[in-house]
Formats: structure tokens, C-alpha cells, sequence
């Protein structure tokens, strides 16, 4: 299973400005500080649940505090200055000193989805969202002796397993087979670990080489050295269930190249003539707002897909876009969700909701109904996200901290047994067709 914390959703190509340095007050020596504040205008459409992200642009303007703040800014100014020209417990660096100010600042707003990142955290929120990651690209599930999956943790009677090398990626280029046993990563064992552990352990920069113990069709382990770049990952797994009578599409994220994949999925199974579907969307953390809207079209011809309602309460429709591929009115669908089901899953599956589009079926989703914007600060000064809107649905529910209600409900057994899916169960059976349970894996 693809795994990564929940994510915002993001809109690319939004109009922002940045307020760079307050000018000293008058008659004191102080130096610039470049604060970043974010003047947008969102248009509709990656480890964090988050409902929104969209892309800020960098401008430069004259520095200077406004007349009417330099009142409110002083404090932090005699703060600045004091630090710089009498402190005594080290070298100051100026830079670690205005990238803390940024942070207390956006920390101060007391909003989980606000936060400054480094620049390597903001490089690796970016890669999370857009669906790549760095690491040698191979769908990895662990296994059993006796063949099934799931076990854990890993160890002698729980091995991890290469279940499918992506296409052009290192691995495949390494010659890493499906099948593949991996007990080791570069001489460190894997036991003990889960499959995300082992993930961990497997992927790392671009560039960097990981040797892999395998054990390959009962043979002798060997070592196989494979160096890790950045990969696009498969967010779509499609499968015919009940006997070919249904399509299957799990989403597993929200980049634009998911949108790309769904879409083909949608083709293959209408042009195998199925005519009923299942959208699932449990434990998709998100991502980019125009994929929840490109998404969400496949399915709804048109009308609202979402609203976003701005600081000032305007708020402004984002339409569906033509040409999608499972609009026919004749095409039964089923959309699963559950507590995992965050942002960009809740933005399509209150669309489908409040259109009458889809039937909803599992758990309430997690309720995060705010939109992020990333905004870069200049150098390596790494990049802070703020919290610049709310979404609501079509018929404008506001469902953050609430989530969506399921049209059916199920409750799910604790435990649950070990191979049971109850709610796709509950799916099949809403179509009239038999159940078949997809496996869960992850991307290393």
C-alpha cells in the first residue's frame, strides 16, 4: 500500500505577493528582515492531513514597515536589534535567526496546517504530493511462507517480497524480478521491521546506491546493488472484481499524474463494457486541488465540483471540466471511504455526494476542509504553507473536523480478520455483484 501522511491539496498558478523587509524605525541601526505575507487568489482546483496547498510566487517589492505599524513592530525590532548586537552565547547567524521568526510566527497562529518546512522538508513535502519519491521503485508487500500477504512484522516466517518492479525505474534496470525475497538492506537485517520500515530503509536520495540481500526462487541469497533515483509512482491500481463484471479503481493520492492514471483505468474498464464501478478512496491522504477537480469530472459531466470560500467569506465555484470518461448516467458507482479519506478524497467524494453521482460506502472520512498555499522565501530560506481558504462542498457543507457521512454505514469488526474487507463487501453487494478483496501494498 502507498503510504505518506496525509496531504494538502494543492492549486498551482496562484497570484501572490511578497512584503519583503521592514525598514529600520527611525534613528536606530537595524537590519532587513524579509517577512513573507501571502496576498492570494486561489484558483479552484503530497507524508499532514491537509485539505489544500497551492504554489506561491516570489515578488519584489520596496522594503518597508507601513507608518501604521511601526508601532506594533517595534517590540519585535528592539528584539532583532538586542539579539544581534549584545548577545553573548555564540555566533548569531542571521539567517537561522529570521527563518526562527518566520516559524514563531506561523506557529503562533495555533493552525496545524500552517508550518514552516526547511528547504529539504519542503522539497520532500513537494516530491510526497506530486507522487514521486526517491528510491529504487518497486511495489514491496510482505509474505508468508505459505504465499499470502500481509503478515507481520517481518522476520523468518514473514519475508518482504518485490511484487512488481515500475516500469524504467532502477530497480527494474538493476534486474530486481517480482518474486524477489529481500532480507537485507545494504548488510542490515530487515526483521522486525514493517513493510513501511522496510520501505524506509530501502528508499533514500537520489543518487545514492543500496545493496539489497534477495533470495531469489529458493536459490542461494546474493546481493544486488541498485542506485536509487526519483520515481513517479503508480497511484492507481485497477482490477476487474466479480468475475470481470466490475471495475476497480483505488486512488491512492492526488498528483497529476493520478488524474493522468485514473483515466485510463476509466477507459480500460468501459471499453471492457462494464457498467459498474467502485471509487476507492480509503486512506488517500490528498494532494493537488486541481487533480480533486480533474478527478472529480471524470464522473460528474457538470456543475459546482467544490466552492473555496476566502478570508474576506467570498467564496467562488469551481466547475467540473468536460470530456470525462464516466459520466453516463447508465454507469453505477460506489465510492469507498473511510477515517483516512482526507482533503482532495473528501473534496471528490462530496462532489459525487451532493450530486447524487456515486453511492458513499464505509466510514466517516476525517473531516480537513481548509486549503493550503506553499509560499517559497528566497535562498535556501526553505518555504512556510498558510492556511488561505476553506472548501465546501456543492451544496456548501463545510466538513472540516466533521468529515462526510457515508450514504451506508459500516462498522467494521475489532479485529478485523485477516483478509476481510467488509466495506467493498458492502459495495459488491450494493451492485449485485460477488466479492473479490484487492491486497495492500507499498512503493519503496
Amino acid at each position: 500500500m502507498h503510504t505518506a501522511d496525509p496531504d494538502p491539496v494543492l492549486s498551482l498558478d496562484v497570484p501572490m505577493t511578497a512584503v519583503s523587509p521592514p525598514a529600520p524605525l527611525a534613528g536606530r541601526r537595524l537590519r532587513a528582515l524579509p517577512l513573507a505575507i501571502a496576498v492570494v487568489a486561489v484558483l479552484g482546483g503530497s507524508a499532514l492531513f491537509m485539505s489544500g496547498y497551492s504554489m506561491g510566487r516570489q515578488s519584489a517589492v520596496q522594503p518597508g514597515t507601513p507608518a501604521f505599524e511601526e508601532g506594533a513592530f517595534e517590540p519585535f525590532w528592539d528584539t532583532y536589534d538586542t539579539i544581534n548586537e549584545r548577545y553573548a552565547g555564540g555566533e548569531v547567524d542571521r539567517e537561522t535567526l529570521i527563518h526562527g521568526a518566520i516559524r514563531g510566527m506561523i506557529e503562533s497562529l495555533g493552525d496545524p496546517y500552517s508550518s514552516y518546512l526547511t528547504s529539504d522538508e519542503y522539497r520532500r513535502s513537494l516530491q510526497g504530493i506530486s507522487g514521486q519519491f526517491e528510491g529504487i521503485g518497486a511495489e514491496i508487500a510482505t509474505q508468508a511462507p505459505d504465499g499470502s500477504q500481509g503478515c507481520a512484522p517481518l522476520g523468518p516466517d514473514c519475508r518482504l517480497v518485490i511484487v512488481s518492479p515500475l516500469a524504467g525505474s532502477p530497480a527494474e534496470l538493476a534486474g530486481l524480478l517480482a518474486g524477489d525475497l529481500v532480507l537485507e538492506a545494504d548488510s542490515v537485517s530487515l526483521d522486525g521491521l514493517s513493510v513501511d520500515g522496510a520501505r524506509d530503509k530501502i528508499r533514500g536520495p537520489k543518487g545514492s546506491v543500496v545493496t539489497l540481500t534477495i533470495v531469489r526462487a529458493g536459490g542461494k541469497p546474493f546481493e544486488l546493488a541498485i542506485t536509487r533515483d526519483i520515481v513517479q509512482s503508480r497511484e492507481v491500481e485497477s482490477r476487474a472484481l466479480a468475475g470481470g463484471a466490475v471495475g476497480y479503481v483505488q486512488l491512492k493520492g492526488f498528483s497529476d499524474a493520478a488524474a493522468d492514471q485514473l483515466e485510463e483505468a476509466l477507459v480500460a474498464h468501459i471499453d471492457a463494457g462494464r457498467t459498474k464501478l467502485i471509487l476507492d478512496l480509503r486512506g488517500d491522504p490528498g494532494g493537488y486541488v486541481t487533480a480533486a477537480r480533474t478527478i472529480a469530472s471524470q464522473f460528474i459531466g457538470s456543475g459546482v465540483i467544490f466552492w473555496e470560500q476566502n478570508a474576506s467569506g467570498r467564496q467562488v465555484a469551481t466547475e467540473a471540466l468536460p470530456g470525462g470518461m464516466a459520466t453516463d448516467p447508465e454507469l453505477r458507482i460506489v465510492c469507498l471511504i473511510d477515517g483516512g479519506s482526507a482533503s482532495a478524497s473528501e473534496i471528490v467524494a462530496g462532489a459525487l455526494q451532493d450530486s447524487a453521482r456515486a453511492t458513499l460506502v464505509g466510514q466517516t472520512s476525517f473531516g480537513k476542509g481548509t486549503v493550503q498555499q506553499w509560499q517559497e522565501l528566497s535562498g535556501e530560506g526553505g518555504a512556510f504553507r498558510l492556511t488561505i481558504a476553506r472548501w465546501l462542498t456543492p451544496d456548501k457543507r463545510w466538513i472540516h473536523d466533521v468529515g462526510l457521512t457515508p450514504d451506508v454505514v459500516v462498522t467494521l469488526p475489532d479485529p478485523l480478520p485477516a483478509g476481510a474487507d467488509p466495506t467493498l463487501d458492502k459495495a459488491l453487494e450494493i451492485l449485485d455483484a460477488a466479492a473479490m478483496v484487492p491486497s495492500m501494498r507499498a512503493a519503496a
